[in-house]
């Protein structure tokens, strides 16, 4: 018996770190998976003030219109006849909203043919953004 704890006693314990580093990399596959990604319309845009403003979901389609009147998604001009056939394909695979982004410089007759269009692709849910 004093023989078997003095082998014990001169054997080195070992911590196999596998199980933990095979944890850690499971975790982080979760976390970049289920990661939400915006993507941006490509311009920068000078939102109109707004005098009352809500959060809007992550996960949506943004168009963005300029200052001279250019339709953009996704840093691509697409123009107005564009925004129907770019953006139905999104809707119909998820049911995201639509939120237009338009310069403070650009024209309302703009803006209303790319509501229109995004109507007319299916969207139920288009916004406005602006600054709050």
């Amino acid at each position: 018996m004093i023989r078997r704890s003095a082998e014990v006693d001169d054997e080195e314990l070992e911590i196999n770190l596998s199980p933990m580093i095979d944890c850690v990399f499971i975790l982080l596959i979760f976390f970049i998976v289920t990661t939400v990604f915006v993507e941006e319309t490509g311009i920068e845009v000078e939102k109109p003030d707004a005098l009352s403003a809500e959060r809007l979901e992550k996960n949506s389609i943004l168009i963005a219109i300029s200052a001279e009147d250019k339709v953009v998604y996704g840093g691509r001009d697409i123009g107005v006849r564009g925004v129907r056939p770019t953006i139905r394909p999104l809707l119909l695979e998820d049911d995201l909203p639509v939120i237009i982004q338009a310069d403070r410089q650009s024209t309302h007759e703009i803006f209303r043919q790319v509501y229109v269009e995004a109507k007319l692709a299916g969207a139920e849910k288009i916004s406005f953004s602006t600054i709050n």
